[in-house]
Order: structure tokens, then sequence, then C-alpha cells
């Protein structure tokens, strides 16, 4: 079918500029690991209720080998007077990418800074840590007593 030679041409496209990154981010932009654990006040002190985090992108090292081991962290608390700040608990997980420690030993380590933060009624922290050689090893650790 021919073209009418009515039709309109279509008007170009124009063209964006393409988009620049400044050559330095700006300071507050940048996360980097660290081992401090931020909290804020509970918006309900003394009613029981439960608070779940969980991370799939958990990486320590193993001690004997320097080998990178993988784990999704699943922390379950009921808060007291305090709850721990997320990015601040995902930034305290990221510490631990660079340590090498045995996975029963920094699952006690994650629960044991956590309940120093807030002290909460009850937590538990589980980790379960991806298949090396053959073996998946999950480690609970509980501190308190559930309401």
């Amino acid at each position: 079918m021919a073209k009418s030679p009515s039709a309109a041409p279509k008007p170009a496209k124009s063209r964006k500029p393409a988009a620049t990154l400044p050559d330095a981010l700006p300071r507050f932009v940048v996360t980097r690991p660290t081992g401090t654990l931020d909290t804020f006040a509970s918006p309900r002190p003394g009613r029981p209720f439960e608070i779940v985090f969980t991370s799939e992108e958990f990486t320590c090292l193993c001690p004997l080998t320097g080998q990178p081991d993988f784990a999704h962290l699943t922390v379950r608390y009921q808060p007291d007077q305090l709850c721990v700040e997320s990015k601040s608990l995902k930034l305290y997980f990221w510490s631990f990418r660079d340590k090498g420690a045995f996975h029963e030993a920094v699952t006690n380590q994650i629960l044991d800074d956590l309940v120093k933060a807030v002290a909460p009624f009850w937590m538990r922290v589980e980790g379960d840590f991806l298949i090396r050689g053959g073996i998946r090893t999950v480690v609970v650790a509980e501190h308190g007593t559930k309401r």
C-alpha cells in the first residue's frame, strides 16, 4: 500500500544529553561496613510484638581455608525499650565479610552484640550456612524468654 502524499512526516526525536556522574560522590552517599548497631525507641514498649529481619547475603570467611562462607541469617526478637535500626544491621552484617569465623562463633557473636545493643525480652538468631563439603550447617542461638 502506497503512502498518501498528504501524510505529514514524523518529527525528528530530540536527543537528550547523556547523563554524567560527578567525579567524586558526596561523603554521605558512601556506605561502609561497621560494627556499630544503631537503635531507636520501641514504638510500643511493654507490649510483646515480634520483629523479624532476614538477610540472604551474609558472608564471612572460613578461618581454616580463607574461603567465603555464605549464609541466610534470620533475627527474630521481642523488643523491650529499644529496636535495632535496619540499615545499621545491614552494615553490621557486612562487617563480617572479611573476618574469619566458625559458623557457631559468628552466630553467637551476632546474638551477643544485638542483645547488648537492644536488651530484648527475647531474641533468636539463626544462621543457615550454605553447603560446603557436602554439609549444610544451621546454627541457632537464643536469649531470654519469649512472651
